[in-house]
């Protein structure tokens, strides 16, 4: 079972030298090598906007020192010698390797690009995983033609991206035989000649094969080079980052390389981002906000949004957009707090009531209910699964929850409609989903089920479920179009499959369901970030802003957002299902990173540019979008996450704030 697998010992990697060449071998078979030309390879010149001419060196000496083994070797130059060294070491599942570039020569040496490339051996139709930037090479994002990150596998091809755009510093090709990943620790190179210039990581496709390759600052994507995926719809220009060393200047790059097994293909990154969890160990509470203080300041903000009058509700916007709208589902939630209130607040069972007999009164058509209601002109409008699904979830919650007090008639109705329109829908013999989207409809229907006797919604739902396994499971099309603003690969996609199998999981007991959801997790938290991103001087900056436990939006929306903050329980969940604390934990720190940047009135804005990537603002220059936020786009479900995964916590007996209990992790995980 892949369950039990998880729990499985890897084969300790084999690191060697043979005739110059540096070779990681898995068992008896060699999975990873330095080219050919040479251990070392460095530019120094830039012509037709990219790095020239490239010098290779082999190593002339190699000795051991304890458990390293180092070889050395020198690069002459007419300028002068630049002196190598790399030094390796087996640590567990992974070999770390220092390597180090001492420039020797009475001048500066000018339009520099060091670089660290790995061959993958036995690559033949692998695919790329890209931690919150690729997903075995974005094929339905190609499919809608977004702007996304494509990798196609054909030679020529270059793919590489900054280091603080990866959610997981690493970059790995796996095909049904193996897997390799090269990690990375995120730097920016001394000597560089563009302001705040990192490292890059990524692959390129050679007519002999592919490589892991980090370089000191140029990008690539998309057949151009010296472009990083800047806006929504655009690459933008960022040309001209090599590096200058100085005479006696020393350069060091850390980097791990890793050679994994591929028990069920299209699930072997597990592998890699287990490693970049142990090494980035994202589990430390310091610093952070406590739960109590982010529901405090998101109640008082939802209370700001309350809008009192014949039809009252929860307002989707900020006050600068004209009109009263109550939106469900996706950015407006309008309903999920008729659930977490009655947990959180019961004292709000008045706003409960009658924001919930309003949306219950939504009209119907073919397409579904509508989910959004303008106050100004009493009309309904819009229509999407996505939406759909998501306000299907927090009305069952809030009906499965109602005590006495509360009149739910309209709600149960209204909940009955939906899931006859939607199951209906589903079993019959031609549905075919766009995408995961409708995922979100599966944990829905069967509390339903369960709340009104119902087998049909029952087996509407675990047919999605069964249809989403046997399309996403092995990666030839990711999970992907789980959010309405990109059509792509996306982090919301996955949370829907992962939503989907858990809660099939719970109503069948089926082991199969915990194995799907089991996928789903590891993809869904591939998005998140595992390191403290440094950031340039900026609104970031200001606020000491830690970028540990947030979540980047999808292939297309760079960003970060707090959006993971939704499926924190299911995440606490997974942990106890696999027996695995360090993901009970990872909930927390997920929980309470997302809780900064919340302001005195309790506002908190979204799209956190932690790369070089913005969606609002001044978009001109690339080189001034990485450390701002949009501080007043305070769409609602940036509060109703918050607090509807605060509700499930509670009725979970889960307190988000126990720091004794962090502590005790952090030093299980550091002794082992």
């Amino acid at each position: 079972m892949l369950v039990a697998a998880l729990t499985g010992s890897l084969l300790a990697p084999q690191f060697s030298f043979q005739d110059g060449q540096a070779t990681l071998r898995r068992g008896d078979q060699v999975a990873l090598s330095s080219p050919q030309e040479g251990l070392w390879s460095v530019a120094t010149a830039w012509e037709d906007g990219w790095p020239a001419r490239w010098h290779h060196a082999q190593p002339t000496s190699l000795t051991q020192s304890g458990d390293w083994q180092i070889a050395k070797g020198t690069l002459t130059l007419p300028e002068g010698n630049l002196e190598l060294s790399d030094s390796y070491r087996v640590e567990g599942n992974l070999v770390r390797c220092v390597r180090r570039w001492e420039w020797h020569g009475q001048t500066p040496l000018n339009q520099v690009t060091l670089s660290v490339r790995w061959n993958m051996h036995q690559g033949q139709g692998a695919k790329p995983f890209l931690p919150g930037i690729s997903y075995f090479g974005n094929p339905s994002g190609a499919k809608t033609k977004s702007c996304v990150p494509i990798q196609t596998m054909t030679p020529g091809e270059e793919s590489f991206y900054e280091e603080h755009r990866y959610a997981m510093p690493f970059a790995s090709l796996e095909n049904a035989a193996h897997g390799v990943a090269l990690h990375s620790i995120p730097s920016m190179p001394a000597g560089a000649h563009k302001q705040d210039q990192w490292w890059t990581l990524g692959l390129a496709t050679r007519e002999t094969g592919h490589e892991l390759t980090l370089l000191s600052g140029p990008c690539a994507s998309n057949g151009q080079r010296n472009v990083v995926k800047a806006r929504q719809g655009t690459f933008m220009a960022y040309p001209d980052t090599w590096l200058t060393l100085r005479p006696g200047m020393i350069l060091e790059k850390t980097f791990f390389l890793q050679a994994y097994p591929v028990e069920q293909p299209g699930f072997g990154f597990r592998h890699p981002m287990e490693a970049s969890l142990k090494l980035f160990q994202p589990y430390s509470l310091d610093g952070l906000p406590t739960a109590q203080e982010i529901v405090d300041a998101k109640l008082a903000f939802a209370n700001s949004r309350w809008r009192e009058g014949e039809h009252s509700g929860f307002e989707m916007y900020p006050d600068y957009v004209q009109g009263t709208h109550y939106v469900m589902g996706w950015c407006g939630q309008a309903e999920a707090l008729g659930y977490a209130l009655q947990v959180l607040d019961p004292a709000s069972a008045p706003r409960v009531q009658g924001a919930l007999d309003l949306l219950a009164s939504s009209p119907f058509n073919e397409r579904g209910f509508h989910q959004r209601y303008t106050v100004e002109s009493s009309a309904w409008t819009e229509q999407d699964f996505v939406s759909q699904g998501q306000a299907m979830e927090s009305i069952s919650r809030a009906v499965e929850l109602a005590r006495a007090g509360f009149e739910t008639s309209k709600w149960r109705e209204f909940l009955r409609r939906a899931c006859d329109f939607h199951s209906a829908r589903i079993l019959k013999e031609d549905w075919r989903p766009v995408s995961t989207n409708e995922g979100f409809m599966v944990s829905p229907l069967l509390r339903a089920s369960r709340l009104f006797g119902n087998d049909t919604y029952r087996r509407a739902a675990l047919k999605a479920a069964d249809h989403y396994a046997a399309r996403h499971l092995s990666m030839e099309e990711p999970y992907w179009g789980g959010t309405l603003d990109a059509q792509c690969e996306d982090k919301e996609g996955a949370w829907a499959a992962l939503q989907a199998f858990l809660a099939a999981y719970d109503a069948t007991g089926e082991r199969k369901y915990l194995d799907y959801a089991t996928h789903a997790l590891y993809v869904t938290l591939s998005y998140t970030m595992v390191w403290d991103v440094d950031l340039p001087p900026g609104r970031l900056k200001d606020h000491g802003f830690k970028s540990r436990g947030w979540t980047v939006v999808s292939a297309q929306n760079q960003h970060l957002d707090v959006f993971g903050v939704y499926f924190t329980p299911e995440i606490y969940r997974m942990g106890e299902l696999l027996g695995r604390p360090e993901l009970m934990q990872l909930a927390k720190v997920m929980f309470r990173s997302c809780g900064q940047l919340i302001d005195a009135q309790g506002s908190q804005g979204e799209q956190i540019e932690h790369t070089n990537f913005a969606q609002a603002g001044d978009m001109s220059d690339v080189y001034r979008l990485r450390g701002g936020y949009s501080e007043g786009w305070t769409v609602f479900w940036i509060t109703t996450h918050f607090l509807h995964a605060a509700a499930r916590f509670r009725e979970m007996g889960v307190d988000l704030d126990e720091y004794q209990e962090a502590n005790r992790f952090l030093l299980r995980s550091t002794v082992g």
